[in-house]
């Protein structure tokens, strides 16, 4: 569809302008003269419908509506330097960006990522994150992580690998509770997620233990909140694995329960049919495809695993 867009110029010229919070030192950074600046000012506001700036004594100050257009403009302006010197014919920057769901992404991509640094130093990664109930991928990046396959028309899609599910707590709550055996979490506060539907039903009725109930529950909007609840010792919940193998590894959270293990999500690389895919980026992903195929290839393998119900 045609885009409808303002002036390039003043756009510029207003971003310097409410970042520099003045006419003439937006004029010395832009080299141009205050009534250049006021003119493009001008031009957009007519082109916008609206004032983006009100006189205090001899200032022209942003309007809070101004200051919120000028973050994402000069993010904007931000992607298109990012794309020019990534894509320019003197671009020597190596950046890989990666965009994959919060947790996720604290969990497990970037503890791995010095692993990555370490096989090609001169590559930089960015990550960004998403909440699970975010829409498809939009926008700039090089490498997206989701739990869904998006469109294969225009992604190409990798499997990475699948979670299974079990009770994750605090080694200190286990203790303080006494939580030897599955009834013992009668005892227990379950903290569960609102992103995350159904999660304790699922894993109890693997468990065979499906008419179990808790003395008290909590719920919170996103899962790395819940989280970290659980971490700081609020009670128990469902945590996937192997998203929370280092914290497992390094003690800062416990499985009382390891042999009751749900399928649950699955991952997968999608990557931009169309975009350029040099070699760096093709050693990135087959380095995430490895690490993925290791965690599956030690997966706990429990003696009660079930499929969602």
């Amino acid at each position: 569809m045609p885009r409808d867009l303002p002036s390039l110029n003043a756009l510029r010229v207003f971003e310097v302008t409410a970042r520099a919070g003045s006419y003439t030192q937006a004029g010395e950074e832009l080299h141009i003269t205050h009534g250049a600046v006021s003119r493009q000012i001008k031009l957009l506001e007519e082109s916008l419908g609206q004032p983006l700036f009100r006189k205090e004594g001899q200032r022209m100050i942003p309007t809070a509506h101004a200051r919120a257009f000028a973050r994402e403009i000069s993010a904007a302006f931000d992607h298109i330097g990012d794309a020019a010197r990534r894509y320019g014919k003197s671009a020597r920057s190596r950046v890989i960006r990666v965009d994959a769901p919060a947790t996720l992404a604290m969990r497990w991509l970037i503890p791995k990522l010095p692993g990555f640094k370490a096989l090609r130093p001169d590559v930089e990664v960015r990550v960004s994150t998403a909440f699970s109930n975010a829409p498809p991928l939009r926008g700039s990046f090089d490498v997206g992580i989701r739990r869904s396959p998006e469109d294969k028309s225009q992604f190409e899609v990798t499997p990475l690998f699948t979670e299974r599910s079990t009770v994750v707590a605090s080694a200190d709550y286990v203790a303080q509770r006494k939580l030897r055996k599955l009834r013992d979490l009668r005892k227990a506060i379950w903290l569960s997620t609102e992103s995350r539907p159904a999660e304790w039903e699922t894993w109890l009725a693997a468990a065979g233990a499906g008419d179990l109930r808790a003395q008290q529950t909590l719920r919170f909007d996103h899962f790395f909140v819940t989280l970290q609840a659980i971490a700081d010792g609020m009670g128990v919940g469902i945590g996937p694995l192997p998203t929370l193998d280092l914290d497992v590894r390094l003690g800062r959270l416990v499985t009382p329960f390891p042999d009751v293990l749900v399928e649950g999500t699955h991952y997968y690389m999608v990557l931009p049919r169309d975009a350029d895919k040099p070699v760096y980026l093709r050693d990135f992903t087959e380095w995430l495809s490895a690490e993925a195929a290791a965690q599956s290839a030690h997966a706990p393998r429990g003696g009660k695993q079930a499929g969602p119900s």
